[in-house]
């Protein structure tokens, strides 16, 4: 039993760091697979938001999710619905006037994804939108507060003029 104390130290410290290592390595692997369902979340926000999907975009968010901030944002998944489905009308009835709507795309360029605790983040990235004909319409950065629920990340807030 002598023989055996100088090996307890040891073996206790090498079962403690084997423990943490797979608990670091467990929490590496959700943070990576968050980190591939936001960049899902925001390639399909840029897809839905491109295409003229409102119902699809209005589901991106959070229930009480909106876009930009204060008094001007749009609250609430209705009233984001009602923005994409306007825009989506605009420029059909442009098509149907024979006067060839130009399709516009955005851009997301250097984007950064920050963790605020297990169910928030924040995605930075600047953006531009493009005229399918050619051309830069717009740029700016962007700063979004995401959040999980019910295991999904959504967006809470999409701001494209953050103040900061």
């Amino acid at each position: 039993m002598a023989n055996m104390r100088p090996m307890i130290f040891p073996t206790f410290v090498l079962m403690a760091l084997v423990v943490s290592t797979s608990l670091a390595g467990e929490k590496d692997l959700v943070r990576a697979q968050d980190r591939v369902e936001i960049e899902r979340l925001m390639w399909n926000y840029i897809r839905t938001l491109d295409s003229g999907n409102a119902e699809g975009y209005a589901a991106l968010f959070a229930p009480d999710g909106q876009f930009g901030r204060g008094a001007t944002a749009i609250k609430g998944r209705e009233a984001l619905k009602k923005m994409v489905s306007d825009a989506r009308q605009k420029r059909d009835a442009e098509d149907k006037s024979g006067k060839k709507a130009q399709r516009m795309y955005h851009v997301v360029t250097n984007p950064h994804i920050e963790f605020i605790d297990k169910d928030h983040a924040r995605y930075y990235a600047y953006w531009m939108g493009v005229f399918s004909s050619g051309g830069v319409t717009s740029a700016g950065r962007e700063v979004n507060e995401l959040v999980r629920m019910k295991g999904q990340w959504l967006i809470s807030v999409r701001d494209v003029d953050p103040q900061d």
